[in-house]
């Protein structure tokens, strides 16, 4: 069982949310206050993942996301135009952050990306739209036809991929993909591969449908 911990203080999408999310084996703990939460976190834990406002009545749900770091993933909630928010609660060790007004299938989609993420589960083979991607053999193929990947190209896309619909940073992917202990990689190093995988991914690379940039963050394999 994957219990869900969401902390919003407005009731009607609180319970919105919780009716999205919620099935027999997924119970998910609604809570309107960061007190309700510590609460609920000692109480009633352990949490597979927490969903958390930012802007709550008892202060800011980056004091929560302090407070579990390293204990449980997080997808933060934020107003369209905090940056400084998403930012920080990255930095501070969130997995995602969604801005509001956001889609409930949206939400649905990187929940489920997260906790798969989390408990470790991922497939060799991964087939998504025109795509069928074996990591296990190193093979990639568009619409049945062989695509060519640098080494740091699939350690991209595998990132990418494993993790669809959810953001991961500039500074993370630097740090995951260049792991032969190079002290300093520029990030322009990643831009370049991030282009190539889009050169050679995309029918549009200008106009990109899968891999997407989140301006100011990061990348992120869009759920289509």
């Amino acid at each position: 069982m994957e219990k869900l911990l969401l902390v919003e203080d407005d009731l009607a999408l609180g319970q919105g949310v919780r009716l999205a999310l919620q099935t027999e084996d997924r119970p998910v703990t609604l809570c309107r206050t960061l007190a309700q939460a510590l609460q609920a976190l000692e109480g009633e834990g352990p949490f597979a993942l927490a969903i958390l406002d930012v802007n709550l009545p008892d202060g800011s749900g980056l004091t929560f996301l302090e407070e579990v770091r390293g204990r449980l993933p997080v997808i933060l909630l934020t107003a369209n135009d905090w940056e400084t928010d998403i930012v920080a609660g990255l930095e501070l060790g969130a997995e995602d952050y969604i801005t509001k007004p956001f889609s409930l299938a949206v939400l649905r989609a990187r929940v489920n990306a997260q906790l798969r993420r989390s408990s470790g589960e991922s497939s060799t083979v991964v087939q998504v739209g025109p795509f069928t991607f074996d990591f296990g053999r190193m093979e990639y193929r568009k619409h049945g036809r062989l695509v060519d990947l640098s080494k740091t190209e699939q350690k991209l896309l595998r990132l990418l991929v494993q993790n669809r619909g959810t953001t991961l940073t500039r500074a993370d992917l630097v740090d995951r993909i260049w792991t032969d202990g190079a002290e300093y990689v520029d990030e322009n190093a990643l831009s370049v591969t991030v282009k190539r995988l889009r050169d050679k991914l995309e029918d549009t690379p200008s106009k990109p449908q899968y891999l997407k940039t989140v301006y100011g963050v990061g990348y992120t394999w869009a759920v289509v």
